[in-house]
């Protein structure tokens, strides 16, 4: 099982946003790219998946890859099942989630309980430009990739993670955008590291 948590610093809580300015609601655009990156193949998605999107602090949507059905490649479609999600928060009572379509849900976990949970017998690695160049590290076999949409992970943040967190990977020279970060990270698990 790949997990990613991405973490929607100031990523709106409510459904009220507009599917037609994704980029003015906290990069939700962003955030939605970085869900579809995660599941989707070409022809197909990945069934072994599981993505935490942190929304805030407040609220987590999580995307289970062998449950998920109506995932498409755009954006807007995306961030309607996000959205939709949201329409359906007062649901989620203490850590109980909501199921709100097949494979989505909701629940009231902040960043602190979703890494800890997902962490439990895995390896955390924050995918971060100044971590360890991932060709010199051997990929993990039930990893959790923790990264952050537009922002640097504020210090609460990475507190958090650095009490949990086994070490911190460099995808490549550049600093990536998230969801382009969550691809490489696929095909670096996928061909086992990178060929040199």
């Amino acid at each position: 099982m790949r997990q990613f948590i991405i973490v929607g610093q100031d990523a709106p809580t409510t459904e009220e946003f507009s599917l037609d300015a994704l980029t003015g609601a906290g990069r939700m655009d962003l955030l939605a790219r970085c869900v579809t990156a995660s599941f989707l193949l070409s022809h197909g998605i990945r069934e072994d998946v599981r993505t935490h999107l942190v929304l805030a602090d407040e609220f987590t949507v999580e995307f289970e890859g062998s449950k998920l059905r109506q995932l498409n490649p755009d954006e807007r479609s995306t961030a309607a099942l996000i959205q939709t999600a949201l329409a359906e928060r007062e649901e989620a009572i203490g850590h109980m989630a909501v199921e709100t379509s097949p494979g989505v849900s909701i629940s009231r976990l902040g960043f602190k309980a979703v890494l800890e949970k997902a962490a439990e017998g895995r390896t955390v690695c924050r995918l971060h430009e100044n971590g360890q160049p991932a060709t010199t590290a051997e990929p993990p076999d039930d990893p959790v990739f923790v990264l952050s949409n537009h922002q640097e992970l504020q210090p609460q943040y990475v507190d958090t993670l650095t009490d949990v967190s086994d070490n911190s990977i460099s995808l490549g020279p550049e600093p990536l955008h998230a969801d382009h970060a969550i691809t490489v990270a696929h095909n670096w698990l996928d061909t086992s590291g990178f060929v040199e």
